[in-house]
């Protein structure tokens, strides 16, 4: 870790908790005192400005376009001839962008967790509630583990740090073991779960639901670290994931394009969110859609640079024709989009241009309606006048989902198959096909780990999730981690709808089929070419965590 680094996000943290909030959301409203340490932490309201950071500005960097870049890039969900092209062609390097914004933004938010939670401890007076303070810690506990789980998935042993004071002044900090970092999740996640409340403080504030969720997550994961799946680890992935489902209240949105408008942030499904500002300082907006929609005419200014970005021809065979996802997640030639609207040109008037709802524009060749994308719609919301106004040149409100409950209802599903090859539990299928039939295919009656991977790739597909459930599989069966990604045709292609208005069908074709080659030694990450230049540390052999 870079000393410069820490002390940069030591002072900005200080500064950015001034943007924090606690009236009618918690991020409208500065807290009325200047943050010292010894006299802050006065009032609740005070605990819940100090943590309010946390939900958005220092995930910005990895959110901005690290998250599809790796999270959907790297898993063969997207293609691309110009963008996150070195994420898509899984030949990422020390210095690829996302490397780099990834790594600070995950240290960013380990850095400003640690200071939360080491000054609520030490500097929390005896006028604020007990339960708020545990509460405030428990926070930065989540966000800190959250971060690490990323970290850990992605570069393998990394340096654990819990005190920012500490690694100012110690040049011996060194990596940490892969099974040490997840034991400090797991145990992070614990806390949070134990220290949260049922219902949020604030809403779209963490509940021990989301921890459990999270915890779920983590034991799935660490279930396979030894090159088999821990049965201990699968049964406790199985029950706090059910716990979840069964007792947090939380609920399926009955339509799926509907989880992705702004007007339903923080609604039934979600159960963990970044939590976004249209109109605050940089870094506190989400910026995706400047990046994902393929024109200006349907964000109203002068971003929409996704013209050259799509799902993958792999992506794409996965849905069936009557998948609901779909439309949610990636544009077809033609499709309608009643809630996002257009610019484009008026046929009465020369010149001038007329707004109307969006109907997917294609290109023409001979009577053929096609394109060579698939355009991304999740994250997509649309112009000003589709969301109140809300939307600024790369600023919207739209909150980043992190986990909701169709993640846990898949996770079950998996923790129950475990090590077998296949699974009729009643209660696994009965989760599993709660998502299926939102969806709007047909249910099964058996699921297998591919069921279950592939379900997870059409559900969260463009959340960033889909390299983690492969970094996963890899844990305990790398051969055929390796061999899926190899097999994923990422290559251009052509689709053609069957209608000039209201398309119902599209024929895809190949145009030229992409697979680009995948070992173990690229399939991690690459530690920054800048931090290994400034930490030499990184180098050496990684230490199990001294708990």
């Amino acid at each position: 870790m870079k000393k410069r680094n820490y002390n940069k996000y030591l002072i900005t943290f200080i500064c950015l908790v001034a943007l924090s909030a606690c009236s009618k959301d918690f991020l409208n409203r500065p807290p009325e005192d200047a943050i010292v340490d010894v006299n802050f932490y006065k009032s609740s309201d005070q605990v819940l400005a100090g943590t309010a950071p946390l939900y958005n500005i220092v995930w910005f960097a990895y959110n901005d376009k690290a998250s599809h870049g790796i999270g959907d890039g790297r898993a063969g969900v997207l293609m691309s001839g110009s963008y996150q092209v070195d994420n898509i062609r899984m030949q990422t390097t020390d210095v690829t962008p996302e490397v780099y914004s990834s790594w600070t933004a995950f240290f960013n938010v380990v850095a400003q967790s640690n200071m939360v939670i080491n000054n609520l401890t030490k500097y929390t007076a005896s006028s604020v509630p007990e339960n708020v303070k545990q509460a405030g810690i428990a926070e930065g506990r989540f966000m800190r583990g959250l971060a690490y789980s990323y970290l850990v998935q992605n570069w393998g042993p990394v340096p654990i740090i819990v005190d920012n004071n500490v690694l100012l002044t110690d040049t011996s900090i060194t990596r940490n073991t892969i099974e040490s970092v997840w034991e400090f999740i797991i145990r992070d996640m614990r806390f949070a779960a134990q220290s949260l409340p049922a219902a949020p403080l604030q809403k779209g504030r963490l509940t021990k639901w989301a921890a459990e969720g999270m915890l779920a997550k983590a034991f799935l994961t660490r279930a396979g670290i030894s090159g088999s799946r821990n049965q201990s680890d699968l049964d406790s992935a199985a029950w706090y994931a059910n716990d979840v489902i069964v007792n947090s209240g939380a609920a399926l949105m009955s339509n799926y394009e509907d989880l992705f408008m702004m007007k339903n942030n923080n609604n039934s499904e979600s159960l963990f969110a970044l939590q976004w500002k249209y109109d605050g300082d940089w870094g506190t907006q989400n910026s995706v859609q400047a990046f994902l929609a393929f024109g200006s005419e349907i964000t109203g200014f002068g971003d929409g640079w996704g013209g050259d970005l799509g799902a993958s021809l792999d992506q794409l065979q996965l849905y069936r024709i009557d998948d609901k996802r779909r439309k949610g997640t990636f544009m077809f030639p033609g499709d309608h989009y009643s809630y996002i609207h257009q610019s484009v040109d008026d046929p009465n008037n020369p010149g001038k241009k007329i707004i109307q709802e969006l109907q997917v524009p294609w290109n023409f060749v001979g009577t053929e309606r096609y394109n060579t994308r698939a355009w991304v719609k999740k994250y997509v919301v649309g112009r000003p006048e589709d969301n109140d106004g809300k939307v600024t040149q790369q600023h919207t409100e739209m909150n980043t989902y992190m986990l909701r409950l169709a993640d846990v209802y898949l996770v079950y599903a998996e923790a129950v198959l475990g090590n077998s090859p296949s699974t009729s539990d009643a209660k696994a299928l009965q989760y599993f096909n709660a998502v299926r039939t939102r969806a709007g295919v047909p249910a099964k009656t058996s699921i297998t780990w591919d069921d279950i991977y592939v379900e997870r790739r059409l559900e969260l597909a463009m959340e960033g999730q889909a390299w983690y459930d492969i970094v996963r599989l890899h844990y305990y069966n790398p051969s055929k981690a390796i061999a899926l990604l190899n097999n994923q045709n990422r290559g251009t292609y052509r689709i053609v709808a069957n209608a000039a208005t209201n398309a119902t069908s599209w024929t895809i074709t190949s145009d030229t089929p992409a697979f680009y080659p995948v070992t173990e030694s690229n399939f991690q990450l690459p530690y920054p070419a800048a931090e290994m230049t400034a930490a030499p540390n990184l180098r050496k052999p990684p230490v199990p965590y001294k708990f």
